[in-house]
């Protein structure tokens, strides 16, 4: 794989290369019977993935990664499948808008409208999982979520990112510590992708960069991330700040692994190990909320 990736490192990634990146995620195995279908949640289009095991009573938010600029929905299917498999329950992958085409706050915009949109359907019991620029959304939409709580909304049991991009102002010292030991990305690279997606905005701002979003009343996380990842420092000073705040949080760093390592089931050993303990988390969450004495879910439309 570091073979593979050291001829491309460093140059700029744009739009155009969205085929390029649809199908290196797209080349996940998919899991067994996973039915795939078109939707629309929340006024956002997206798909969504029902395991032939699912739950009734619980669903999964997916939010995919590429940098705010690249990816998709349906590119994702067969990886957030086999998450949604594993945990046992539909999950539901929006298309957020892409920069940059559609700046901030586009995609955060049409994160938080997707997950309302589960829950005017009818969920009650929902974890969020999100990879990259995913994973950055999916801690970002968990403090704006977490502010709302007084207004009685539904807030998530659980949530696990993957390599999330918490600092979009790229302050984070493992830019320098792993700058030769990430096969994939340079500072240079992750600055174009901020810089088409901030267009002049504060990359300060918690609504972009999660790190300084505030953590009160989160409910549990789960990090994995790559030792071998310029973006490892995005995942350590988030969780010490989430620590600090009392935020139930959980911090995996991978030996030897670089950005999303997650995606490349049937080729690394740790792929499978990391994606079975974030499926074992979400489930452990939906099973101790159930055990508290919940009351049920009212049915959800469309299931």
């Amino acid at each position: 794989m570091r073979e593979a990736a050291s001829a491309h490192k460093g140059e700029p990634l744009g739009p155009e290369a969205r085929p390029m990146f649809d199908a290196m995620f797209a080349a996940t195995p998919a899991a067994a019977d996973v039915r795939v279908e078109p939707a629309t949640v929340g006024g956002i289009s997206g798909f969504w993935l029902r395991p032939a095991n699912a739950r009734a009573d619980a669903r999964m938010l997916y939010i995919h990664g590429g940098g705010y600029v690249l990816g998709s929905a349906q590119a994702v299917t067969h990886f957030a499948g086999q998450i949604a498999a594993r945990v046992g329950v539909d999950a539901f992958v929006p298309d957020y808008r892409l920069a940059p085409e559609h700046p901030f706050p586009a995609a955060i915009d049409d994160a938080v409208a997707a997950y309302h949109g589960m829950v005017a359907e009818g969920a009650e019991r929902i974890v969020v999982v999100g990879d990259s620029a995913g994973g950055g959304l999916t801690l970002s939409l968990l403090s704006i979520l977490a502010s709302d709580s007084t207004k009685g909304t539904v807030q998530p049991l659980g949530a696990a990112v993957m390599s999330p991009w918490t600092d979009l102002a790229l302050t984070g010292e493992s830019y320098e510590t792993r700058a030769e030991a990430d096969p994939i990305f340079t500072r240079g690279v992750l600055q174009g992708f901020a810089d088409m997606y901030l267009q002049g905005q504060d990359p300060m701002n918690p609504k972009v960069s999660p790190l300084h979003a505030r953590l009160d009343d989160l409910p549990p996380v789960r990090i994995d991330v790559g030792d071998n990842e310029v973006l490892l420092a995005d995942s350590v000073r988030y969780a010490d700040r989430a620590r600090a705040a009392g935020v139930d949080i959980t911090l995996s760093v991978w030996k030897g692994m670089a950005h999303v390592f997650q995606s490349s089931l049937g080729q690394f050993l740790a792929a499978e190990r990391s994606v079975n303990a974030i499926s074992d988390f979400l489930r452990q969450r939906l099973d101790a909320q159930a055990a508290d004495g919940a009351a049920p879910s009212t049915p959800i439309q469309g299931a």
